[in-house]
């Protein structure tokens, strides 16, 4: 008699712990492009206020590293900042994956020069020059600008292989086939890419507009000599009057179901691209923001 009350109590008193402890919560996994980490990072931040029971773990590593990790299916959503390639795609059907695109933005592929150089322009031909295979401009003076601070010869920064922005400035930049120049300085992140020219006179870079520091120029670019060159600003990359305009992606595994449908809604809701937007980025539709 005694051991049945024990154990009664014992039932009673777990019963009651249970129905006290707070609810287990739903954990998405999110990873991938460093163009869209601070983004991500900031909807992860704001989301428990709509829905506390779900949390969103957000990594970088580039939009290759995402991607790799929604083929090998790790990961609930991949950030990315280039269009997945032929070969991911069938890679992800071979393992049993169906990733599906989300367009939830578009960012302006800024052209960064240290704040003394006097360039104010460039056409994506002279880019072009400065950053192909064999380059037609390895030195300032090839261009007639002369640099205070800076040796001449031109410092040439660019982005790891794994990242969306490296392929996308390939593609866009260096067209169909093109291959970068040897000797670039290849930096891990956007960040690093800023940095490195913030301090270096000679150097030229590139990265996500939202990475743009008053300690740094922004270069107008020109589709082609003859043509006006336009800013990099939220807006141009909106109407993609910007030459190196781009969209952004998430992937998902099949079309998202759950909360992970339910938090890609809120990302796509005015709410969540207001917070893109404050982020430098340009929405992926209309929006209205207080």
């Amino acid at each position: 008699m005694k051991m049945k009350r024990i154990l009664s109590i014992t039932l009673l008193a777990s019963a009651l712990l249970a129905s006290m402890s707070p609810q287990a919560r739903t954990l998405i996994q999110n990873k991938g492009s460093d163009t869209l980490v601070n983004v991500a990072q900031a909807w992860a931040e704001a989301y428990p206020e709509v829905n506390p029971e779900v949390a969103v773990a957000v990594s970088g590593g580039g939009s290759g590293t995402g991607i790799a990790s929604m083929i090998n299916g790790t990961v609930d959503i991949a950030n990315a900042s280039r269009s997945m390639k032929d070969k991911e795609l069938k890679l992800a059907k071979k393992n049993g994956q169906t990733p599906v695109e989300h367009v939830v933005g578009y960012d302006a592929l800024a052209v960064f020069i240290h704040k003394d150089n006097p360039v104010k322009s460039m056409s994506l031909a002279q880019l072009k020059d400065i950053y192909s295979r064999n380059p037609k401009v390895k030195k300032w003076s090839d261009m007639g600008i002369t640099v205070p601070g800076c040796k001449d010869e031109i410092v040439v920064v660019s982005r790891q292989n794994n990242s969306g922005t490296y392929a996308y400035f390939q593609s866009a930049v260096l067209g169909k086939g093109g291959k970068y120049r040897q000797g670039t300085l290849d930096m891990h992140g956007s960040k690093d890419v800023v940095d490195l020219v913030e301090k270096t006179p000679c150097a030229i870079g590139y990265s996500g507009l939202a990475y743009a520091t008053d300690h740094l120029k922004s270069v107008c670019i020109a589709t082609n000599d003859a043509d006006a060159c336009v800013m990099p600003t939220v807006a141009t990359a909106s109407d993609r009057s910007y030459p190196i305009a781009r969209p952004l992606f998430m992937y998902t595994n099949g079309t998202p179901k759950g909360e992970i449908k339910n938090y890609m809604d809120w990302i796509m809701s005015d709410v969540g691209q207001c917070i893109l937007m404050k982020k430098g980025y340009a929405p992926a539709h209309d929006v209205k923001c207080d």
